[in-house]
């Protein structure tokens, strides 16, 4: 008989669902009647940045603390003490200050989560190489052919893995497993946080009373229109014609049917996996003026975002380099609300990244797209925001540029005269 039960804490395991374990008395059970069959999880780190200060910090284990950048800044992240009083990410520091006067807020120091992100990466990384990152917390695993290898199921792996983070990081993760992507992630988000949830083929009748917010690319404003088009639960997106979604939605509407059935084809793919990537120039003379900098920022976000749109991935973590003249590096970061793929959007984030920063030399700039995710899973592709309006301009563009070249089409902020000093090429 397949195993239908393991212990969270001890690792016992059975061949039937039980509620509390026989041998260490744990409630802590994960069951399920195809727990033995399933291959694909999402694990995703609680509340990650701010647990690494709170775990480094133990006076602030019961307050409520937020991770981000000042008072002007965003949310970054915070802890789950911080999200009951209504804190969340990418919500403006003053907002958040406001909900939560009390909290302790904390720079982000990158570095560390970086260490802490590749500790954990690299225990994942003994089980299998199919893993694909999203972020510095956050992945999709394939155990598929892992059994012999690893000593069990891939469920028993993933309960020795979650037990093996807490006890060398002293960071807790949640664990969704499930056929498929998709699904392991919403998995992952049933009982966050230190949750481990299995979904299987109960996933149509799991999926259908919930909002169509759970499904990605749907965020306030489409899941407003689909509303106002009579699809408020996930039930009425699989009850429609798909004819009509795609009439509606292009072919974003066939996606949408597809996830409200709990199908995805997608594979968990490790050559898609990337924190980052970038864009940068040096000048051939010292830069001051914020005109002659920003003439040289617009063509590297147009590079940059060019690349984002071939790739099929976004982010909301932008980054702005700089390079003075006595050759120290200055890096500024800001989250936005959405993840983005347009120049437009990359030119905005680094010129007021940019700002604070005038009134001395540099010989060299740079914009950078952090964390990035795929696409398909941000609410801009999907609905009709700023970002998604100008990505159809800027996906038009691409077209005519492959067809007739890059002078084929030129933005109006490209045809500023050049300043002293900027290169004229």
């Amino acid at each position: 008989m397949p195993i239908r039960a393991i212990c969270r804490d001890c690792l016992w395991s059975g061949e039937r669902r039980i509620d509390r374990c026989p041998s260490c008395d744990s409630r802590r059970i994960v069951g399920h009647d195809q727990l033995a069959d399933l291959t694909i999880a999402h694990l995703d780190c609680d509340a990650f940045y701010a647990s690494v200060e709170k775990r480094d910090r133990p006076e602030l284990r019961d307050r409520p603390v937020i991770v981000g950048g000042g008072r002007r800044g965003v949310v970054s992240t915070c802890c789950y003490v911080a999200r009951q009083y209504g804190v969340h990410s990418a919500m403006p520091m003053f907002k958040a200050l406001k909900a939560c006067p009390e909290a302790v807020v904390i720079r982000p120091d990158f570095s560390k989560y970086v260490a802490e992100s590749q500790r954990i990466f690299a225990a994942i990384g003994k089980l299998t190489p199919l893993v694909q990152t999203l972020s510095l917390d956050e992945a999709w695993i394939d155990l598929s052919g892992t059994v012999r290898l690893n000593g069990g199921s891939p469920a028993f792996q993933l309960v020795r893995l979650q037990k093996q983070i807490e006890t060398e990081t002293g960071l807790t993760v949640s664990i969704g497993l499930a056929p498929n992507r998709f699904l392991a992630k919403i998995a992952s988000e049933l009982d966050k946080p230190r949750g481990f949830s299995v979904i299987g083929t109960e996933a149509a009748s799991l999926l259908a009373p919930k909002p169509v917010t759970i499904l990605p690319g749907v965020g306030p404003v489409f899941s407003k229109t689909l509303r106002s088009d009579g699809y408020a639960t996930i039930a009425d997106l699989a009850a429609a014609d798909p004819r009509d979604l795609i009439k509606r939605y292009g072919e974003s509407g066939l996606r949408l049917h597809d996830l409200a059935h709990g199908r995805d084809a997608r594979a968990v793919s490790p050559d898609h996996e990337r924190k980052g990537m970038s864009a940068e120039t040096t000048f051939n003379a010292d830069l001051t003026r914020a005109a002659d900098l920003e003439a040289e920022l617009w063509p590297l976000c147009e590079k940059l975002a060019s690349k984002a749109r071939r790739d099929g991935v976004a982010s909301r973590v932008i980054v702005l380099k700089l390079r003075r003249t006595d050759f120290r590096i200055v890096t500024r970061r800001t989250s936005l609300a959405e993840p983005v793929q347009t120049a437009r959007a990359l030119f905005a984030a680094g010129r007021a990244l940019l700002a604070p920063e005038l009134g001395r030399p540099y010989r060299l700039i740079g914009i950078g797209m952090g964390e990035v995710v795929d696409a398909l899973d941000t609410p801009s592709a999907l609905f009709e925001s700023p970002e998604a309006r100008t990505l159809k301009t800027e996906t038009a563009i691409d077209t005519l540029r492959s067809k007739f070249g890059r002078d084929a089409v030129v933005a109006g902020r490209a045809l500023t005269p050049p300043g002293p000093g900027r290169r004229k090429t």
